[in-house]
């Protein structure tokens, strides 16, 4: 499959990588320009390419770029192909975006970040902290597999979502439509909370938009719980025990 990933963060590294790994046709461009893309991300055979050139004849691109920037993509992603799958990885935490009042007041992330876009999108690897992907992924069949839940509208752009989920070592979860992926955002017990198949649909269910919002607005007060250098297993937990 041809993919282009925008954004060559954590995430987005990640994302090139195992995609490159499970044998796509990967390219990469950052807002900086190609020669922002480290070394490290075109190692498994991505390639860095120049932002305007990256969404021509390509069958999806992922968006691993900040919640409150997607809108600045508007006018490119209009010239991708109408067939593309457009997949949003991005979360809304006002303190790094600043507030935007169409989600505070209660508009689910990735339907906003659509209307921006102009089209429809598929949200999936968002509710996995980046080394929980960089680190923990397992083959298909594999036993504690993590579950990563994948929403959407067209059930073919789920499909392929879905699929290249596996394909960077995730068990994907049908999560519904796009309107239901606010149960998948921060800070909800289905969110960066390393869960199994078997285990993320009650995670999921048990969403409550009201105190999921609370806690996610708790996060720093939380992270200075922290010990000095958290784990990734520290983190987990504190994702955890909010909703025990």
């Amino acid at each position: 499959m041809k993919i282009s990933v925008i954004g060559a963060g954590a995430i987005g590294g990640n994302l090139a990588r195992k995609l490159s790994l499970a044998g796509h046709d990967v390219q990469v461009a950052d807002a900086r320009g190609p020669e922002a893309v480290t070394a490290e991300v075109l190692e498994a055979g991505a390639r860095a390419v120049a932002l305007d050139a990256s969404v021509q004849g390509r069958d999806a691109i992922v968006l691993a770029i900040p919640f409150g920037v997607q809108g600045q993509l508007a006018e490119l992603i209009a010239t991708a192909p109408a067939e593309t799958v457009v997949i949003d990885t991005s979360n809304y935490y006002p303190h790094l975006s600043g507030r935007i009042e169409a989600v505070d007041d209660g508009q689910v992330e990735s339907v906003y970040a659509s209307g921006l876009l102009g089209r429809p999108v598929v949200k999936a690897w968002n509710a996995a902290l980046a080394e929980t992907q960089r680190t923990r992924g397992l083959p298909a069949g594999a036993a504690g597999r993590i579950a990563i839940p994948v929403a959407g509208d067209s059930a073919d752009a789920k499909k392929v979502a879905m699929s290249l989920v596996d394909d960077t070592g995730f068990d994907p979860y049908d999560a519904g439509a796009l309107a239901d992926s606010w149960r998948q955002q921060p800070m909800g017990p289905a969110y960066c909370t390393e869960l199994t198949l078997d285990e993320l649909p009650a995670a999921l269910a048990a969403a409550d938009r009201v105190k999921d919002t609370a806690v996610r607005d708790s996060m720093l007060e939380r992270f200075a719980a922290l010990p000095d250098n958290p784990t990734l297993d520290d983190l987990v937990e504190m994702n955890r025990a909010a909703h025990r």
